[in-house]
């Protein structure tokens, strides 16, 4: 399960500053409606898209107890 800030917390937060973890569980909210976002959320979307690609995806470093992708659980 997500813990950390919710969407209203972070509305007045440029995505430059979200952790990894808040980019991959609102991009993964948002993808699965996309077809239901207004103007706002697709705009929402596309700067959140647009931070994860400026980052390079969602890697982090593997270890022995986690893969390299990132879980927001």
């Amino acid at each position: 399960m997500y813990v950390g800030r919710d969407l209203y917390e972070l509305e007045m937060v440029k995505p430059e500053d979200w952790t990894d973890k808040e980019l991959a569980f609102f991009h993964h909210g948002m993808q699965q409606m996309t077809a239901y976002l207004n103007v706002q959320g697709n705009s929402k979307h596309k700067a959140i898209i647009e931070e994860i690609e400026k980052r390079g995806g969602l890697h982090h470093q593997a270890t022995w107890t986690s893969g390299t992708e990132v879980h927001y659980d």
